[in-house]
């Protein structure tokens, strides 16, 4: 990664083949406090279907953030995002097992003519319109078990699903209809154009899937995360691991949570100089879960401000969402709560510390239990607390939310102030809740 000159403000339309890691090239050097504007293609199906990506997403090439040193975090503060697709499609995937290896999110081969990441043609539309510039063979490792087009009114943020043959027409436009970006190098999956459930009406809130810090390995994109890393444990490919403790080096990027949306703030740990700050992954909406494994993938833009942190005890993303997106329990307490709480402590003869606020501790693994227990671990490490007493935070403040099955969840809990500014997080929580 060449340093190049530091900018205040950084557009970024520059894309890996679905890589992240430390010999991915830098997308330019932003300000400590600068702004980066971001303009993505969409994540997941795109890449999915195109032979020559190494992982499951487009992300942009990692953005040097000037003075993050190894040991630090740097808090993305989020200010808008905005799709640009007026469509897409999506649902769950069936895989092609004759086109890939180990792993259909990485190691793609064409199915005839054998070629490893094969350039690709585009002929008609369809799940077999994606063909190995070779062979010409339906080159793509995945279609649909159950798949659907959405068509989106943004200003009403409402999307419907389509019917074959609305499914169809913009099939044959789907390089403008998803707004691919010019440098973006996937094909835009309303190629496929499926038709199910059509008449169905949702609501739209566009959030980011993919968003961090660049880890110290090379790791496909999508696989940074406890749950979708788990492929990689004894892959027979460029970017196999042998054990569990491998994953460790992972970032947790990939997250799929809702609340990573225009007006969170996302404080990630620095394990390479400069912090290597990336986007992608945006998606028009998605219930907590991601039941299908996909949601709707989408272009975009980002526009967020980046602030180092310095001596930040940090292993994987605290996110400080919205607060109308807290759950109830773990909200900053209103003044009337404070009142009561006084009053409450004076009877009981004990002191109240009503000086707190929420933080939620992504983590990640295998399944749900264990990316709660290494949300507990993380938050333990972060705060200086015992297990049981993050436990009982959680329990009496907080508790766990469900980003994406198999495995990622936030841990959420109100924190004493004094907690989080020894943390190194109390100046960023009380800017984020205007504490």
């Amino acid at each position: 990664m060449a340093q190049t000159e530091v900018k205040e403000e950084l557009y970024v339309d520059q894309y890996t083949l679905g890589l992240v890691g430390p010999d991915q090239e830098w997308a330019g050097t932003v300000a400590d406090g600068g702004r980066v504007t971001t303009y993505t293609p969409p994540g997941c199906w795109g890449p999915m279907v195109t032979p020559s990506f190494r992982g499951g997403h487009e992300v942009t090439r990692p953005i040097r953030v000037e003075g993050a040193e190894v040991g630090d975090a740097v808090a993305i503060h989020i200010r808008d995002v905005e799709v640009t697709s007026m469509a897409t499609s999506t649902g769950s995937m069936a895989e092609r097992d004759e086109a890939f290896g180990d792993d259909p999110f990485v190691d793609h081969r064409c199915p005839e003519c054998g070629t490893t990441w094969p350039d690709s043609v585009v002929e008609g539309t369809g799940e077999d319109a994606i063909r190995c510039a070779e062979c010409g063979a339906n080159a793509s490792s995945f279609g649909f078990e159950y798949g659907y087009t959405v068509a989106f009114d943004h200003e009403n943020a409402v999307g419907i699903t389509l019917d074959k043959d609305g499914a169809h027409e913009l099939a044959t436009d789907a390089e403008r209809v998803m707004d691919i970006p010019e440098n973006a190098r996937q094909h835009p999956i309303l190629l496929y154009e499926p038709d199910g459930m059509p008449g169905t009406l949702g609501r739209l809130r566009p959030f980011i899937g993919n968003i961090g810090t660049t880890p110290p390995v090379t790791m496909p994109d999508s696989h940074n995360a406890g749950d979708f890393g788990q492929n990689l444990i004894g892959a027979d490919h460029d970017y196999g691991v042998e054990t569990e403790d491998d994953l460790d080096l992972r970032t947790d990027g990939h997250m799929d949570v809702p609340e990573v949306r225009a007006g969170a703030t996302l404080i990630c740990p620095v394990v390479v100089d400069g912090g290597g700050v990336y986007v992608g992954d945006l998606h028009a909406n998605q219930g907590d879960g991601e039941l299908s494994l996909h949601t709707t993938d989408v272009s975009g833009t980002v526009t967020m401000d980046v602030e180092v942190i310095e001596d930040v005890d940090l292993d994987g993303p605290v996110l400080l969402p919205n607060e109308e997106d807290l759950p109830f329990i773990s909200a900053p307490y209103s003044d009337e709560e404070i009142e009561a709480g006084d009053d409450l402590g004076d009877e009981h003869g004990v002191d109240i510390d009503t000086d707190a606020a929420p933080i939620q501790v992504i983590g990640s693994g295998a399944t749900a239990n264990d990316a709660t227990q290494n949300a507990f671990d993380r938050a333990g490490t972060l705060l200086g607390m015992s297990e049981g007493e993050v436990r009982a935070r959680c329990t009496f403040t907080g508790g766990v939310q469900i980003g994406r099955l198999p495995g990622v969840v936030q841990l959420d809990m109100l924190v004493p102030a004094d907690v989080l500014e020894e943390s190194g997080l109390g100046d960023v929580t009380r800017e984020q809740y205007g504490l």
